[in-house]
């Protein structure tokens, strides 16, 4: 390919990227009692924002779909989270403090009326270091709403409040060291909370009445518990309640847990209800009665749904989703219906309906239509670590290699999530570039298993820097990468491993990309919000015991061996991965370059008004134009 031809092929695929990020999508949805309306976050004005819309169902074309509402809160902020009041009065909604990690709670009525903020913010009133709020579940009544302020700094603890909507006042509900209120039972006796740090999180009942709380899960058993649902016990149980989880607490995957809870401390044996093999719990919603259970899986990246009755344990699938990955599943108070988030590579996030009887799905939202032409359905591959752990990831192979060419790691955040085959703008540019990317779920991922997810730990990081070397070996022993010309790119923690796999390996890759990375492990402790740092000990170490392992951890104390052209990209409001992470490894590199000739270039790009996500259409442009430019200047012709 000639200069101008691959320059022409560049710009092109930038102008795909604005396509594809013009291409909004629906997610986060909530219903009203009578499942005839339906609340969920859009990006379609440019931002997420709340819109409201009727559900109809059956409707032979997209053209037809009812028309949705936006409802304006009277903040520019983007939206972040959002659930529907039991009694339909009112919507709670999460919002993005100026963009950024700090968030409010804010209240409106479902016609847009009485919008205000109730906590979180500047001026949020009586409660000292209300900076940050976050959203809980509404009480079965409706009448008031669970906000959770996070531990302001060491030695506070976690409160929550039970908020009405009405007038905003906030009375003491619970507090812990780093809780979060999961689900509160129809008389408001009883509580179950989760608390704990990174992987090792437990769920306890709080008896409201009796002042009393005790563990609903073998406590110090190995594992997490981050699901939990309360309703009623199933016919012919003599328990008055039943506490559903998803859980891998002693398990070799998260799997549905059920026992029954009562006053007094009273707590049946746990009982594991749905179990698969192949695949992990990752969601569940429950009707009103507690007959029902709807019941997502994660098997090998693509999602799987189901449905569960509690009295005679039958388990039915839900078949014929129209995309490969869902979210936000809702289950209506009455069990009749289900709304999800369904998306794939081809498709951005659009909200359908499932009518539990027939099964039949219907589309609720749509998205512009795009060049499904030029989009790339990625391919699941399989490949090992140095050591011989078995890891995947999703492959993005253009059309036109003939041979080895220029590619692209991506490596995900978390670490404890999962890249999964979604709606990925970026990585659909660089294919149409000529660049070939791999995603891969290195160990420390989610979807995979416990100990698969705690296997980087601590001390066992260096072999997740392992496992980046070997994704890079599987592209060039499989034909699809030249050696010479492979990336490094990520986000989050997945910028971290790309700093760290430039310093600590140097000559391995062409170019780096890090996308609101850590440099330093110490300062990433020392400047992040307090609620972050404290429960990221069980994941990368305590920044006082293990502070030799973490300043050995740390990219920036290994600078000088970078050799690579690096992009480094920050939101200006991030406080989880502070800005001065990004800003510190710029400042080396580029005191570097000004006393050695031979350094490698690097450029920083801050984008204003966002934080640790990026949440607005206009800085997603600027940040895939900017990958798309920069990986095709430093891999080479195409």
């Amino acid at each position: 390919m000639s200069v101008v031809e691959a320059s022409g092929a560049v710009e092109r695929a930038v102008a795909l990227a604005d396509d594809l990020v013009g291409a909004w999508g629906s997610w986060g949805p909530v219903m009203t009692p009578d499942a005839q309306r339906v609340a969920f976050i859009s990006d379609r004005s440019g931002a997420p924002q709340v819109w409201v819309q009727d559900v109809v169902t059956g409707l032979p074309e997209v053209a037809a779909l009812p028309r949705a509402r936006h409802l304006p809160l009277g903040t520019p902020d983007p939206v972040v989270g959002l659930n529907w009041a039991a009694d339909g009065r009112w919507l709670g909604v999460e919002v993005a403090t100026d963009g950024g990690v700090r968030t409010q709670v804010w209240v409106v009525r479902p016609d847009g009326r009485d919008a205000r903020r109730i906590a979180g913010g500047p001026g949020a009133g009586d409660v000292d270091g209300g900076e940050h709020a976050t959203l809980g579940p509404w009480t079965r009544s409706g009448h008031r709403l669970v906000v959770t302020l996070p531990s302001p700094g060491p030695g506070r603890p976690t409160r929550s409040f039970l908020a009405d909507p009405g007038t905003g006042r906030l009375d003491p509900l619970s507090e812990g060291d780093n809780t979060t209120v999961l689900d509160v039972s129809l008389e408001e006796r009883f509580l179950v909370l989760k608390d704990g740090e990174r992987g090792h999180q437990f769920c306890v009942a709080v008896d409201r009445l009796d002042d009393s709380s005790f563990p609903l899960l073998q406590p110090g058993a190995t594992g997490s518990t981050d699901r939990a649902v309360l309703r009623p016990a199933p016919e012919g149980d003599s328990g008055p309640l039943w506490v559903y989880l998803a859980s891998d607490v002693g398990l070799a995957r998260r799997q549905l847990i059920g026992m029954a809870l009562g006053p007094h401390g009273f707590k049946g044996e746990p009982r594991a209800l749905a179990v698969r093999d192949d695949a992990e719990l990752e969601d569940l919603d429950a009707d009103d009665a507690g007959r029902l259970l709807l019941l997502v899986w994660n098997a090998a990246g693509r999602s799987e749904l189901e449905l569960f009755d509690t009295t005679t344990h039958e388990r039915t699938p839900i078949t014929g989703m129209p995309g490969q990955v869902a979210a936000d599943p809702v289950l209506s108070r009455d069990g009749s219906s289900v709304v999800l988030g369904v998306e794939g590579p081809r498709r951005p996030r659009e909200l359908w309906h499932v009518d539990v009887a027939t099964g039949a799905w219907s589309r609720i939202t749509h998205a512009p239509a795009l060049p499904e032409h030029a989009l790339v359905e990625p391919e699941l591959v399989r490949f090992s670590g140095r050591d011989g752990l078995p890891l995947t990831g999703w492959l993005y192979r253009p059309a036109q290699h003939a041979g080895p060419g220029p590619a692209a790691l991506w490596l995900h955040g978390g670490p404890e999530a999962q890249e999964r085959p979604t709606f990925t703008p970026q990585h659909q540019a660089l294919v149409a570039a000529g660049i070939a990317v791999l995603a891969p779920n290195i160990r420390g991922s989610s979807g995979f298993g416990r100990e698969f997810v705690h296997a980087d730990d601590i001390e066992k990081r260096w072999d997740a820097f392992s496992d980046v070397l070997a994704a890079a070996d599987h592209l060039v022993a499989t034909g699809v990468a030249d050696p010479a010309r492979i990336a490094v790119t990520g986000r989050s923690y997945g910028g971290y491993l790309v700093l760290a796999s430039l310093a600590f390996s140097p000559g391995v890759f062409a170019a780096g990309v890090d996308v609101c990375g850590m440099s330093d492990l110490t300062t990433f402790y020392r400047d992040t919000e307090p609620w972050i740092g404290a429960v990221a000990v069980t994941k990368y170490g305590h920044p006082e015991r293990d502070r030799a392992l973490l300043e050995a951890l740390s990219p920036l104390r290994a600078v000088d061996a970078v050799d690579a052209p690096l992009l480094v990209v920050h939101g200006e409001h991030d406080t989880n991965v502070p800005i001065g992470e990004a800003r510190q490894i710029v400042a080396a590199l580029t005191e570097r370059a000004l006393v050695d000739e031979s350094a490698p270039p690097v450029e920083y790009l801050e984008l204003a008004g966002e934080g640790h996500d990026y949440r607005r259409a206009d800085s997603r442009r600027t940040l895939y134009g900017a990958v798309v430019r920069f990986l095709a200047e430093h891999l080479g012709p195409l």
